[in-house]
């Protein structure tokens, strides 16, 4: 357990640098009225993921639960 307490840090903060780089890695084609409900674009509601932006969207995902898993377990061990 006193292994996991200083190897965590540095395990979160490899994750925190990656979720960053992946989140600004995703192309976003939304405007600054698309984030408060303006926008006409009809086709952003059929938009399906293909490649490239499947693969970071899922990465983002599974990043994202791994750094939130292991700011848990900080808050166990503590």
């Amino acid at each position: 357990m006193q292994i996991l307490a200083k190897i965590l840090p540095y395990i979160q903060l490899i994750l925190a640098a990656v979720l960053v780089a992946v989140v600004l890695l995703q192309q976003s084609d939304a405007s600054l009225g698309g984030a408060f409900g303006g926008g006409d674009d009809s086709d952003a509601i059929r938009h399906t993921r293909r490649g490239a932006e499947k693969v970071l969207f899922n990465t983002t995902i599974i990043v994202g639960i791994l750094f939130t898993v292991a700011a848990f377990i900080a808050l166990v061990i503590r």
